[in-house]
């Protein structure tokens, strides 16, 4: 998924943007209420962690705006305060879930997977096409009894591809969810990934099809 993280905590900030990395997700972070506003009103994230005591404007007062806007991205909240009251705003202005600091990494991460799922509509962590099967939970990808060795964006790319499989997914989709906008990235990247993971469906797993000019589609026929 391509997250957006709202956290004025640099040293947490950092370690929650290497985690998540890590798993496979692409990053994005900013440090102030007013840059989430503005990053929000110009790209598509699937989750954004969102931090209540910003330096400007507090959580509550940004969650309220992407509300207003009509923004359903789903909102994890992360705070240290421990008032029921808050929990309580936070939940009542559209936030998704609510998460106390300091917490598990392990906590983090599951709760991104079920926010997820939740959006996706995917009651379950794994996903299956054809002969591949995806364990969101654990991270693995299998053609079969085969076990695929992926590198984390192949990971992302085909985990994109698999959510929307026999649906043309555009270039600029695949790009955004997989590449943060801070991230080095090659004119050539998303291509690089393609070939890769083409080489390792085959020859028994679905094959990815370009569509010239638009996109890929993820084919089990």
């Amino acid at each position: 998924m391509r997250i957006l993280i709202v956290e004025d905590d640099a040293p947490l900030a950092r370690s929650i943007v290497a985690l998540l990395r890590t798993a496979g997700h692409a990053i994005d972070h900013v440090a102030t209420g007013a840059d989430a506003l503005m990053v929000t009103a110009d790209d598509v994230y699937a989750l954004v962690i969102l931090d209540v005591g910003l330096p400007d404007i507090d959580g509550f007062a940004v969650l309220q705006t992407l509300r207003r806007r009509g923004q359903r991205v789903p909102v994890l909240m992360l705070t240290a305060r421990d008032a029921l009251d808050d929990r309580v705003r936070g939940l009542d202005l559209g936030a998704d879930d609510y998460l106390r600091k300091p917490f598990a990494p392990e906590e983090l991460e599951a709760r991104i997977r079920a926010l997820g799922r939740r959006r996706g509509g995917d009651p379950t962590p794994e996903l299956a096409v054809g002969t591949l099967a995806l364990n969101r939970s654990t991270g693995e990808a299998r053609v079969g009894d085969r076990l695929l060795d992926l590198r984390r964006r192949e990971w992302t790319v085909l985990d994109a591809l698999a959510t929307r499989a026999g649906q043309i997914v555009t270039r600029e989709t695949l790009q955004a969810e997989v590449f943060g906008y801070d991230e080095p990235v090659g004119p050539n990247a998303l291509e690089v990934n393609i070939t890769r993971l083409r080489g390792k469906l085959a020859p028994d797993g679905p094959t990815i099809r370009t569509v010239r000019g638009v996109g890929y589609l993820l084919d089990a026929t």
